[in-house]
């Protein structure tokens, strides 16, 4: 007898509704086609000891499976429960009448349990846009799942449970999410606070504004300045993530795995800090199984790279496109898989090998020659994606021991808001552009008008640097965060001069 489940595939972040066929007939020897990998062709023992567990009987027929569309890889375990029905229905032993309602996913167990799998908000997405009724899944991927309104989703724990759900044996809750509250209830949820750090008010300015604005930064000050616990504390005065983003981030974070056990939807921007040791391909993503890198892990949020200069080159080198296009394409001989890398990044480094170049009270031991080396481990063109670029200095003793509060997170990100405000509104006519970061050419020329004595400035500023022309653009997008900061409908002379300021490895002699 053939009977059709439906289960469902994950390529990228997205998912492709995948039909199971299973035929039991006269013969013997199971076979399994559609393009499965070695953990689908793996699962018929699984299968089979899971349905004896459970007190049904494993057809002695020949059964045939088939997973369509065949062009498709089928990878990974959560195509097991789907075939075990399958098989079910097509040997008698459960009815096939309500089989095409539901997407059907599980990875089993010998003993008949339910384990969790990953990719499930693609998934239940998908099943909603095919006008499934429901999608039947393992419990502990339910809350996910319920995400998506307008979908009945059935969370269970056993092969069995399932059979008496599809007989009509027994009736099983639905799970339900009220996505506003869960939004509201941790969208604010940070245990760090600007109003804790002592001094460095340039350093929360040149923040503020690369938070406005989206754009990357890069903090070049000696160790103990305090680089890396500003940075921890960017994502306290980013903009709240919409829903639209939040359920875009929670896909690309359920599709690799990495969703805390403890939620099921992702409301507050992420923060990526890999370890300078980290791989190319851990880095922007693929693999032979292709999985999302850091920077997709970081998409709507802020990628940190501390000590810079001891990633590797190619590491680093990979990141160049990205940072322009905000996705990366994985492109491979039998595969070409597309994942968003919209993110913020921001970098910290040394100065020198020794740390002190530059320092007001310590000396640097290091040459200009050493010193010139250890910046050129960053190349040109990445530092030119880089918008600002500020030098952090030790916190003096008596900034330290002052009692008085710093400005908190949360009136500086009502700043940024406002900011980001003022740019959706610029840019409501362009959908992929959401803010003054991500600006083009043209774009740059039609918004970032200058007068004469801003040419001049600029004229003067790009001689004596010697900047390139992206810096030129660079400048020119932060100025006119500055200016939105302000509520300024023109960019003036004074947000030029200020942005100029956030070029610090560009000045003519920094590295001696």
């Amino acid at each position: 007898m053939l009977v059709k489940t439906y289960c469902s595939a994950v390529v990228g972040i997205n998912a492709t509704t995948v039909t199971v066929e299973v035929n039991v007939t006269t013969g013997l020897q199971y076979f399994m086609v559609g393009l499965p990998d070695n953990a689908v062709k793996e699962s018929i023992q699984r299968i089979e000891s899971a349905i004896f567990a459970t007190g049904y009987n494993m057809p002695r027929q020949k059964i045939i499976i088939n997973l369509a569309p065949a062009d498709i890889r089928k990878e990974g375990t959560s195509f097991d429960l789907a075939i075990a029905i399958g098989i079910l229905a097509g040997s008698h032993q459960i009815p096939t009448v309500t089989l095409n309602k539901y997407v059907i996913l599980g990875e089993l167990s010998l003993d008949g349990k339910i384990h969790s799998v990953k990719g499930v908000l693609p998934i239940a997405l998908q099943a909603k846009k095919d006008g499934f009724e429901g999608i039947i899944l393992p419990v502990k991927n339910a809350e996910e799942a319920a995400i998506v309104q307008g979908i009945e989703v059935y969370g269970i724990s056993s092969l069995e449970e399932t059979a008496k759900f599809i007989k009509g044996e027994i009736s099983i809750q639905r799970t339900e999410v009220n996505i506003s509250d869960k939004f509201e209830k941790f969208l604010n949820s940070y245990d760090l606070d600007f109003a804790d750090v002592k001094g460095q008010e340039n350093i929360k300015r040149a923040l503020e504004i690369a938070a406005a604005g989206g754009h990357n930064l890069i903090l070049i000050g000696p160790p103990g300045a305090g680089k890396t616990m500003l940075a921890k504390r960017l994502p306290t005065i980013l903009p709240p993530l919409t829903i639209d983003e939040s359920l875009e981030t929670t896909k690309i974070h359920s599709v690799s795995g990495k969703l805390p056990s403890s939620t099921s939807l992702l409301t507050v921007r992420p923060f990526r800090s890999p370890h300078h040791t980290i791989s190319d391909v851990a880095l922007v993503g693929g693999g032979n199984n292709p999985q999302p890198g850091e920077i997709s892990l970081a998409h709507n949020g802020v990628l940190f790279l501390d000590e810079l200069p001891e990633f590797k080159r190619s590491v680093l080198e990979v990141m160049r496109q990205p940072l322009e296009s905000r996705a990366i394409t994985i492109s491979r001989s039998r595969f070409t898989v597309d994942y968003p890398a919209s993110f913020m990044l921001i970098a910290a480094m040394n100065p020198c090998p020794c740390g002190f170049h530059n320092h007001p009270t310590r000396n640097c031991i290091c040459g200009p020659y050493t010193v010139q080396k250890y910046i050129s481990k960053i190349s040109g063109p990445l530092l030119d994606r880089i918008d600002i670029h500020i030098e952090v200095t030790p916190v003096e003793f008596n900034e330290l021991t002052d009692t008085r509060k710093s400005e908190k997170s949360e009136v500086v990100r009502s700043r940024v808001i406002n900011a980001r405000k003022i740019q959706e509104q610029r840019f409501k006519r362009n959908p992929n552009i959401h803010a003054n970061a991500h600006m083009r050419a043209k774009n740059i020329q039609e918004i970032c008008i200058i007068d004469e004595g801003g040419k001049k400035l600029l004229k003067k500023a790009m001689e004596r640097l010697n900047l390139s022309a992206r810096a030129y653009d660079r400048i020119l997008k932060v100025a006119r965060t500055i200016a939105d900061l302000e509520e300024s409908v023109e960019i003036q002379n004074e947000h030029l001069a200020e942005a100029i300021q956030f070029r610090n490895l560009d000045r003519e002699n920094w590295t001696g």
